[in-house]
């Protein structure tokens, strides 16, 4: 793919999804990761990555993929998360009775737990709201 072509997949929602999702799904990991160095329980390290996870993602997603930064949002945001969160525990809790370690465990629920978010951010937090195009960041930009 060349580089004049990369405008043109950013004016599709669900490609800025997966690239800002990457950038959160690198930092949510990387707080998990490190949590989980540092001693936590699996359940605890998950907990605090959901935690600052949340406010990283809300503001790079909402402002980024669906084009609301409307702060008010931020609790029916945090309320998805938090039934995210209890389907990511038992993911993993099942990944690890299988045999896998943590870490690993929540390596493989990263994919499944990508999709559902998309899904929820969508239709449930951001569900009104409309996609940046391109052409948006050129009026911010003038303005």
């Amino acid at each position: 793919m060349s580089l004049p072509a990369l405008p043109s997949l950013l004016q599709r929602p669900f490609m800025r999804f997966l690239l800002v999702g990457a950038l959160n799904t690198g930092f949510a990991y990387g707080t998990y990761a490190v949590l989980l160095w540092l001693g936590l329980p699996y359940a605890w390290a998950n907990l605090g990555s959901l935690v600052l996870g949340i406010l990283f993602s809300f503001a790079t997603q909402g402002r980024l993929v669906f084009g609301n930064a409307d702060h008010r949002l931020l609790p029916r945001f945090v309320l998805c998360w938090l039934i995210l969160y209890v389907i990511n525990i038992g993911l993993i809790t099942g990944l690890i009775r299988l045999g896998l370690n943590a870490y690993t465990a929540g390596a493989v629920a990263l994919a499944p737990m990508a999709v559902g978010s998309f899904f929820v951010q969508r239709y449930i937090v951001f569900g009104g709201a409309r996609s940046p195009s391109s052409s948006d960041a050129l009026t911010r930009k003038r303005s």
